[in-house]
C-alpha cells in the first residue's frame, strides 16, 4: 500500500495540486476550454484532454526514470541537448506569470469576501509557501497529496449539491446537449496548456521504477486530473448557458444554487490550492538549482537556503505583478503554450519515446 501511495498517488496528487491553483479555482478555464463547445461537446473535449495527458505524462515519467533526471534541466539536456535553454526560457516566463496570478488572487479573495487588506492575503501566502519548502521535499509531498484529496471531496460535495437542487435535471441535459465546433481543438489545447509544469514536478516520480509503473502513474494522473474539469463541466448545465457570461463561474453557480457553508469552505480550499501552486513551482525551481549547485547530491541545499530562495521569487513575482508585467506576459500565454509544444510535448512523445526504446 505505502508503494502505491508513493509511485502513484504522489506525482497524481503533486501534478494536480499546482494545475488546480490557477483553473479549477474560478472555473473560467472550464468555461473557455470545454462548456462553450455545448453540454456534450464538453464531454467530449474533456476526454481528449485525459487522453493527450495520459500519453505525455507516461512518456515524460518513463523518459525520467530510464535517464535519473528529475528536475527539469537535467531532463531537457538528455532530451534535446543544447536547445534545452529554450525550456528554461519559457518556463521562467511562466515561472513569474503563476506566481504573480497566485499571490494577486489570494489577496483579491481575502478582500473581496473576508474584507481583510489584500497585501495581508499576498504576505500570507508568502509565508505559507516559504515554509512549506522550508521543511522540503517529502513534507512539501505530503501536504500536497492531503489537500489534493481534501480538495476532491470539497468537488465532490459541491458536485452532489447540484444534482440534488432539484431545478434541472444536470445528466439529462448534458446527455441531451449539442456539440459546437472546436471541442477537439478545446480539449488538445487545454492540455498543453497545463502540461507545461510537468517537467518541473518530476520530483514526486522518483520511486517509479519500471516502465509498467511509469505508464500506469502517468495514465492515472492523465485521467485524474480532468475529474474536477468533467464535474464543473457537468455541474455548469444548472445554470447553462448563463453561466457562459460569469466572470468567476464556480462562485456564482455556488452561490446560486449551493448551500452557502459550501462557499466559505470552497474560499478557504482554494486559498490553499493558490499556496500549493505557487510551492509546487517553487520546489521544481530549487531541483533546478540544487543539480547545478550540487549535481551528486539532489537534496544538498539547506533549509534556510531553500526558503531564501522560495521568499526572493515570491517577491519578485509579486512585484512584476504589481507592475503589470504579469498582465503584459499572461496576453502572450497562447505563444508560451506552442512554445511548450515545440521544446516538450512533441520532442518527448517523438524523440524521447525513440530514446527511451533504444535504451532498453
Amino acid at each position: 500500500m505505502n508503494r502505491i501511495y508513493h509511485v502513484y498517488i504522489v506525482p497524481a496528487a503533486v501534478f494536480i495540486s499546482v494545475v488546480m491553483g490557477g483553473g479549477y479555482g474560478t472555473g473560467r478555464e472550464v468555461i473557455e476550454f470545454f462548456t462553450r463547445y455545448g453540454l456534450l461537446g464538453g464531454v467530449l473535449g474533456t476526454a481528449v484532454a485525459a487522453c493527450v495527458f495520459a500519453v505525455v505524462l507516461a512518456s515524460t515519467y518513463e523518459f525520467a526514470r530510464v535517464f535519473q533526471v528529475y528536475d527539469y534541466r537535467t531532463f531537457f539536456r538528455k532530451l534535446i541537448g543544447p536547445f534545452w535553454v529554450c525550456f528554461e526560457i519559457l518556463y521562467l516566463l511562466l515561472f513569474l506569470l503563476v506566481l504573480g496570478v497566485v499571490s494577486s488572487a489570494a489577496g483579491n479573495i481575502l478582500e473581496q469576501e473576508f474584507g481583510v487588506s489584500r497585501y495581508i492575503g499576498i504576505a500570507g501566502v508568502l509565508v505559507l509557501v516559504v515554509a512549506l519548502v522550508f521543511f522540503g521535499r517529502e513534507t512539501l509531498e505530503k501536504v500536497l497529496t492531503l489537500w489534493s484529496i481534501g480538495m476532491y471531496l470539497v468537488f465532490g460535495y459541491y458536485f452532489i449539491e447540484i444534482l440534488n437542487n432539484g431545478e434541472v435535471e444536470v445528466l439529462q441535459t448534458v446527455i441531451g446537449g449539442t456539440i459546437e465546433p472546436g471541442w477537439l481543438q478545446g480539449g488538445v489545447l487545454y492540455a498543453m496548456y497545463n502540461l507545461a509544469i510537468a517537467p518541473v514536478l518530476l520530483f514526486s516520480t522518483r520511486a517509479i521504477q519500471t516502465r509498467r509503473e511509469a505508464v500506469i502513474a502517468g495514465i492515472f494522473t492523465g485521467v485524474a486530473v480532468m475529474i474536477p474539469a468533467v464535474l464543473f463541466h457537468v455541474s455548469y448545465a444548472a445554470g447553462f448557458p448563463r453561466v457562459l457570461e460569469q466572470p468567476v463561474p464556480n462562485y456564482w453557480m455556488m452561490s446560486r444554487y449551493a448551500a452557502p457553508l459550501l462557499l466559505g469552505i470552497f474560499l478557504i480550499a482554494l486559498l490553499g490550492t493558490l499556496v500549493e501552486t505557487g510551492a509546487g513551482l517553487v520546489q521544481g525551481l530549487i531541483e533546478r538549482i540544487e543539480a547545478v549547485v550540487t549535481p551528486d547530491d539532489g537534496d544538498a541545499l539547506g533549509h534556510h537556503a531553500k526558503a531564501a530562495i522560495a521568499f526572493v521569487t515570491l517577491v519578485v513575482g509579486g512585484l512584476l505583478g504589481s507592475l503589470g508585467i504579469v498582465a503584459l506576459v499572461a496576453q502572450g500565454y497562447s505563444t508560451l503554450s506552442v512554445g511548450f509544444a515545440l521544446v516538450y510535448i512533441i520532442p518527448i512523445c517523438t524523440l524521447g519515446v525513440f530514446k527511451v526504446l533504444k535504451s532498453s
